[in-house]
């Protein structure tokens, strides 16, 4: 949510930022929320103004009362200057009531009016407009065919479909065996390698208020994402990140504190409203998995060295698994609203010779901190808006397509890269049932 305040001052500006990610019905918003903003500001002047001349013809009925003993027309006086009081009082009281109602109005526009982006986010209506930035490691197409990633699943015996689906439905999995512990295994490994790092490793609750989700997403996403349960104001969180912002709700942080370093852990949940086509088959896109996450709360004048940091740990942590990666440009109307500044980081697969994310690395600056309300107190004592960023360290079982694709040999098995043997109990293979 922006600033009312830089909205007053810069609304061409807000337009031009709102046409940039390709929202044009939401121009509309920025008249409504200045024609509002002035409604709001007049009122408040007025009822500031009556507060005062209440206080004073207070007064002034204490004094006339008082010599009303010697002089009986200073009473009549006084009941006249009664008179305008409660006229006041009445019309204050509507001025009071009519305040939080304009308050209402302003924040349900402003919450939907998306963030300023970097001037450095490419321009684009979609996803297809996001630019390739750069690749790290070599991708390589085998010369053996690449089965589909359950089938790789399916041939350890580590994987069942149909037993989820009896219980669950679509969208849900059993894993089992190697392929499980490999998936336990990755998780282990991430949350490790952010500790060494220095990110304080976490695990949060996984449902939240709705509070919590209104502050930490847009109302877009929120819809698309989040289960709600049913007669509690609890959501099941689609990512850690909500839980661990969401942490620092009406907090205040002392600047000394700063930078806040997190690698959490959770099972995420999501309806994935939309999915479709053939790779959201299998384990590509599901209602339930699980992720280790990091994020970071800042100073604003370090967040986008946060953000170069976050995504590069990503690729560092891919390339000790051995897979091929690279990091893609989120252009502008690719980006969620509470953004800034977002990547993605994909992963290379052999099977469809094409990259596909992995990982989600954001900077929202001052976003979630308006709506959460999360300030850090200066040195000199001024409270200021904290920034915060998000990345996924790794999500399997998505994961593990690249994984499983990037190290399968001809003869069916996988190879287990070196950092990953001692989370494995020392194997370097896993071989076919």
């Amino acid at each position: 949510m922006l600033d009312i305040k830089f909205v007053r001052e810069n609304p061409e500006a807000v337009k031009e930022n709102i046409r940039k990610k390709f929202q044009e019905q939401k121009l509309p918003l920025v008249d409504e929320v200045l024609a509002l903003d002035e409604q709001l500001r007049a009122v408040k002047t007025e009822a500031n103004e009556l507060r005062a001349s209440r206080n004073a013809l207070s007064k002034k009925i204490g004094m006339l009362m008082g010599q009303a003993k010697k002089d009986p027309s200073k009473k009549e006086e006084a009941e006249a200057v009664k008179a305008e009081v409660a006229r006041q009082a009445a019309r204050l009281a509507e001025l009071e009531a009519k305040e939080p109602e304009l308050e209402q109005e302003v924040t349900k526009r402003m919450m939907v009016i998306p963030q300023m982006i970097d001037p450095s986010v490419p321009i684009g209506p979609d996803d297809s407009c996001n630019v390739e930035v750069q690749r790290f490691g070599e991708p390589v197409v085998p010369d053996f065919e690449i089965p589909y990633h359950t089938q790789i699943m399916e041939s350890f015996n580590g994987i069942d479909l149909d037993a989820a689906r009896r219980v669950a439905g679509n969208g849900f999995y059993y894993l089992r065996g190697d392929i499980a512990r490999l998936h336990s295994a990755v998780l282990a490994y991430a949350r490790d390698f952010m500790i060494n790092k220095g990110f304080v490793y976490h695990i949060p609750p996984f449902m939240i208020r709705g509070a919590v989700v209104q502050g930490v997403m847009s109302f877009a996403e929120m819809d698309a994402m989040m289960y709600k349960i049913e007669g509690e104001d609890l959501y099941l969180i689609g990512t850690s990140e909500h839980s661990m912002i969401g942490s620092f709700i009406d907090q205040i942080i002392p600047e000394a504190q700063l930078p806040i370093t997190y690698t959490s852990y959770s099972p995420c949940f999501r309806k994935e409203k939309g999915a479709h086509g053939i790779e959201e088959r299998g384990v590509y896109r599901i209602h339930q998995f699980e992720k280790q996450e990091m994020i970071v709360v800042c100073r604003p004048e370090e967040s986008m060295d946060w953000y170069e940091k976050m995504w590069r740990y990503s690729v560092e942590l891919f390339r000790s698994l051995e897979i091929p990666v690279r990091q893609l440009e989120c252009c502008s109307g690719d980006l969620a609203d509470l953004k800034v500044k977002s990547c993605d980081i994909e992963a290379w697969s052999p099977r469809q010779k094409k990259y596909f994310e992995v990982c989600s690395c954001s900077n929202l600056g001052d976003a979630q901190a308006r709506r959460l309300k999360i300030r850090v107190r200066g040195a000199d004592g001024k409270l200021y808006l904290a920034h915060t960023l998000n990345n996924t360290v790794v999500a399997p079982p998505r994961m593990l397509i690249a994984f499983l694709e990037n190290h399968l040999q001809a003869d069916g098995s996988v190879t287990i890269p070196e950092v990953l043997r001692p989370y494995m109990g020392g194997q370097d293979t896993l071989k076919k049932i």
